[in-house]
């Protein structure tokens, strides 16, 4: 039996079988969906907005006034919504209803399609609530679905058939967030803003040393925040040597207290600790300090450091588990050694320190902590900063060489033990070389492990549900949308295949999933050109490709380099530094001399750095950069006047 329906703002009806229905609006003769089990037939549109009265007939309903009828509108909206388990908002003929595999599963369920079509009212109403410009707009069992992409993805990945289930489970969350870092925070705090309910779970494994630490993950407690300020005092303390020479007297001498240092950045951190709990608590956000583990592809146990159990679930799940320092695997390493996890709320000066790894970590850490004037080395098996420009790695090691830190290359560790323990004790490191049998041994205070970080995936049940892993690396392959193979599971930030290990990545990650979830929105991460700095004593800015990476996909012969060494103005007087500050700019030939490649070891470098990772997000040319006046004085100007290297030999800059 056909069942046909009309309609403006849908009143009740009750079908020929005598079940509820609602009257709709459809528009052309073609069968596009079920309710209770009949095909819908459209027709022309019906212009008139007609609902039925308690006697069955008509009568036109009044126009809705652009500000007093707006809560009308929204409510009778959120009504539609609330009332119908499948609700779609269409304009014209619905290309969802075309597939009628789609809505077959929606047998026995209320299938309900108005049309807009006779005013921009409800389409204007829509978008205010969920975003999405578009039509359709589908709902399913009060959840916003999307477009018509949206949905048949939904289809395609199964997700649709679970949602229409007519005993589908009433999950307690619509997102729960597993991970309390700067990505799973601003996922859940935007997210929260769409007006859905959502849940972070955060827990801090101690390290073997037994630090933990509060909410914020890991560039808050451990990275980027404590790390810029450590280095900041070593700034400090180079800018005091400085000062003299600038004309300051002063007599007494000069130290640096760890305790006071230590004390006042985690005091800062311990600031920041609390207000993130705030915004979530602002925000509506529910945050548990518990560990999460899946048991269910959409149901976590939730441990707390008591060991209470607790179960939730929910619709869907974001992973933002972040990383852990990796550890060598060798005697005593986890015993006597520590990492940056614990580096940073050391409650004594490190003193002599060992550090193992020539990752950024161990750059920065190993020049923080000379700048300090703390004696330390730093052991490298290979190379230094792996995965960036060699040519500007290698510069920031020599600068680091020049002052004072220790390099032991091609030397791995075996074995650490313990001489006498104390703040600090002293530890034996034994060595072995990478190109023979020659052994090292050494002594130090404190051996801070920088060799790399690992995932935090392989303890949270994602082999219960099925969330493929990359068993090498710990990391998990996603879609250009964040999307695991399992479709109600994402991942952001650090634990991507193939992505950068940066907050502002991971924030930015986040922010554009919620949006597209839950806003039906469109805009997807761009993890191409994004602009970066290692803090080491010299710092170093980079943005696009390293000069390696370059010619491995362009060839040679169709880059050009353009590059300077210079001598900032603020060096010249205390006469530090002279011809050690460089800036080098890789072009394509290929693409009308495109900068694909933006290198910068000199002060401030990640100030100078945003603005050229900016231009080259706009697609800058070395032409233009050529045309383009620089500050003067600056360093940054030295960067849009850079020495071509094949006709100029390198000589230092100034003013």
């Amino acid at each position: 039996t056909a069942l046909t329906v009309w309609g403006g703002v849908p009143p009740r009806l009750t079908t020929s079988n005598g079940s509820q229905g609602t009257f709709v609006h459809l528009l052309r003769e073609t069968c596009c969906g079920l309710i209770s089990g009949f095909p819908i037939f459209s027709r022309q549109p019906y212009i008139e907005a007609c609902p039925a009265q308690a006697d069955g007939t008509t009568s036109k309903m009044p126009p809705i006034e652009k500000d007093t009828g707006k809560n009308e509108l929204k409510s009778q909206i959120q009504q539609l919504i609330d009332s119908n388990q499948v609700m779609v908002f269409s304009k014209s003929y619905c290309p969802i209803s075309v597939n009628s595999d789609l809505f077959a599963l929606s047998r026995g369920v209320n299938y309900v399609t108005l049309s807009t079509e006779d005013g921009t009212t409800y389409q204007e109403m829509l978008l205010e609530m969920t975003g999405q410009k578009s039509v359709p707009n589908v709902f399913i069992n009060k959840m916003h679905v999307g477009g018509c992409d949206k949905t048949m993805q939904a289809h395609e990945d199964g997700s649709l058939k679970q949602l229409l289930s007519g005993d589908a489970e009433a999950y307690e969350y619509d997102l729960i967030v597993i991970g309390g870092g700067s990505g799973g925070l601003a996922c859940s705090k935007e997210a929260a803003m769409l007006g859905k309910k959502v849940m972070v779970l955060d827990y801090v494994v101690p390290t073997p040393k037994g630090t933990t630490w509060g909410l914020g993950g890991t560039c808050v407690n451990v990275g980027c925040i404590p790390k810029k300020l450590m280095h900041q005092t070593a700034v400090l303390g180079t800018a005091m040597q400085d000062a003299r020479k600038f004309g300051w007297e002063f007599s007494e001498t000069v130290k640096h207290n760890w305790d006071t240092m230590k004390t006042a950045v985690n005091n800062y951190i311990g600031s920041l600790n609390w207000g993130y709990r705030v915004a979530l608590r602002d925000k509506s956000v529910e945050y548990i300090n518990a560990y999460a583990e899946f048991i269910e592809p959409h149901k976590v146990k939730a441990t707390n450091k008591r060991g209470k159990e607790t179960f939730y679930t929910a619709a869907k799940f974001i992973l933002a588990t972040g990383e852990r320092p990796r550890y060598l695997g060798i005697p005593g390493d986890k015993e006597y050694c520590i990492t940056s996890d614990d580096l940073f709320s050391l409650p004594h000066s490190p003193g002599k320190t060992l550090v193992i790894g020539a990752s950024y970590v161990a750059l920065e850490c190993g020049g923080f902590l000379a700048g300090l004037g703390l004696d330390v080395t730093v052991m490298v098996r290979s190379i230094l900063l792996r995965g960036f420009d060699q040519d500007m790695a290698n510069r920031a090691g020599e600068h680091m060489e020049e002052h004072g830190v220790k390099f032991l290359r091609k030397y791995v560790p075996v074995k650490v033990e313990e001489l006498e323990a104390g703040t600090p004790g002293r530890l034996k490191v034994t060595a072995k070389s990478t190109e023979s049998d020659e052994i090292f041994e050494g002594e130090y205070n404190t051996v801070l492990i920088a060799v790399g970080r690992d995932a935090c995936t392989d303890k949270v049940g994602l082999d219960k549900i099925g969330v493929k892993v990359n068993p090498k690396n710990g990391k998990i392959p996603v879609n250009d949308e964040e999307q695991t193979n399992v479709p109600h599971v994402y991942a952001i930030g650090d634990i991507l295949e193939g992505k950068w290990e940066l907050t502002p990545v991971a924030i930015q990650a986040g922010k554009l999933l919620a949006r597209r979830l839950y806003k039906g929105a469109t805009l997807k991460c761009d993890y191409i050109n994004v602009p970066t700095t290692v803090f080491t004593p010299m710092e170093y800015g980079s943005c696009g490709l390293s000069e390696e990476k370059a010619t491995e996909l362009y060839g040679q012969d169709n880059l050009e380099v353009y590059h300077s060494l210079f001598w900032p103005l603020e060096f010249t007087v205390p006469g530090r530094d002279n011809n050690r500050c460089y800036g080098k700019i890789i072009c394509n030939k290929l693409d009308n001399d495109r900068v694909i490649g933006f290198h910068y070891l000199g002060p401030n470098a990640g100030e100078v750095t945003q603005g050229f990772g900016v231009a080259m997000k706009c697609g800058a040319t070395k032409e233009q950069l050529d045309g383009t006046i620089g500050i003067h004085p600056t360093c940054a100007e030295v960067e849009v006047d850079a020495a071509k290297r094949p006709f100029f030999f390198l000589t230092q800059q100034t003013c």
